[in-house]
């Protein structure tokens, strides 16, 4: 079954990394719209559009369309997303999902209200490593999660004249007030943090955490490295046993192998030994470790009253409020 989609905000990310998912998943793009109308122009012969818009408004009044996609700015996410929900379409929105917990909760308020889903991009549950470790979780075969510890890092990419860090958690951030309380399975309760700012933009701080079900751990995060290192590290720690995530693609479980070096009959043991896994970049699969395209099927899925686990505006919420928290302690 294939739906209509319209699509607010035609920039880089949208037209270079969200809506090329689109088609793959028989979501036809109808109908775009962007201020820049250059932009949205170009967007348009890319993906066949039928229509062009400067205004919301009116993409959101384009008769024949079955859902609205959106990545553009946290305050047009939540005014455009509520008015789309008003018009009963359902509604795919980019991170973050508005600029603050409360115009969430807003948007969270009108998809219950007018009866229609929001779903939300947070795509590092879908980056492939994340995916695997995810997956292995929950099949049980690693046992209780018992901490958990990530670095996510940036550079001061986020600021244009004065420095802001708005932009940087808002962007950045969100993603792991989703994704750790996702890998421990319970939200974040208690929050500590340590922090070390060397100059104005630049800012390194660890983030200390329990969750409710007693998970611990900590969140490294900063602009204090170049986007051109990888950047992300994951563990998960067990009893006898954990995971690792690096660069969100190097997957590797560590289990409890006994000592080989004095034993000439060692070998590899099977239910022992290390299980990693690393992608062929050399084959020519379309592939897309970030992780896209992987939640756009969700989103499709969810959009078409299917089954899915796609992130929606409750997952918002949460990471929302677990935002504001952490900010409120830096």
């Amino acid at each position: 079954m294939t739906l209509n989609i319209g699509w607010i905000g035609c920039g880089r990310h949208a037209t270079q990394m969200l809506m090329p998912q689109l088609g793959r998943n028989d979501l036809r793009v109808a109908a775009v719209c962007d201020i820049n109308t250059e932009a949205a122009a170009r967007a348009a012969w890319q993906y066949g559009a039928d229509e062009v818009y400067a205004d919301y408004r009116d993409l959101i009044a384009h008769k024949g369309l079955d859902a609205i996609g959106m990545a553009v700015g946290p305050d047009l996410h939540h005014v455009a997303s509520i008015e789309a929900l008003k018009q009963g379409l359902p509604v795919f929105l980019e991170k973050p999902p508005a600029k603050n917990a409360g115009d969430t909760a807003e948007i969270a308020s009108a998809s219950d209200k007018y009866g229609k889903p929001v779903l939300l991009g947070f795509m590092k549950r879908y980056s492939t490593g994340n995916r695997i470790a995810g997956n292995y979780l929950k099949s049980g075969d690693f046992g209780d999660v018992l901490g958990v510890s990530g670095t996510y890092m940036t550079a001061p990419t986020y600021f244009a004249g004065e420095v802001d860090f708005s932009g940087f958690y808002l962007h950045h951030c969100v993603h792991y007030m989703d994704l750790i309380p996702w890998f421990a399975g319970s939200d974040f309760t208690d929050m500590a943090l340590r922090k070390n700012e060397p100059k104005p933009g630049h800012l390194l701080f660890h983030l200390n955490f329990e969750c409710g079900n007693g998970v611990i751990g900590t969140v490294i995060m900063g602009t204090v490295q170049s986007r051109g290192t990888p950047m992300e590290f994951i563990q998960i720690m067990g009893d006898h046993v954990r995971l690792e995530v690096d660069n969100i693609i190097n997957v590797a479980c560590y289990r409890d192998p006994p000592f080989k070096a004095e034993d000439p009959a060692a070998t590899l043991l099977v239910g022992a030994d290390t299980l990693s896994w690393t992608p062929n970049f050399t084959a020519a699969a379309n592939e897309d470790h970030k992780g896209y395209n992987a939640l756009i099927a969700d989103v499709a899925n969810a959009l078409k009253g299917g089954p899915s686990n796609a992130p929606d505006i409750r997952d918002g919420v949460r990471a929302m409020v677990n935002l504001e928290r952490m900010i409120a302690l830096i």
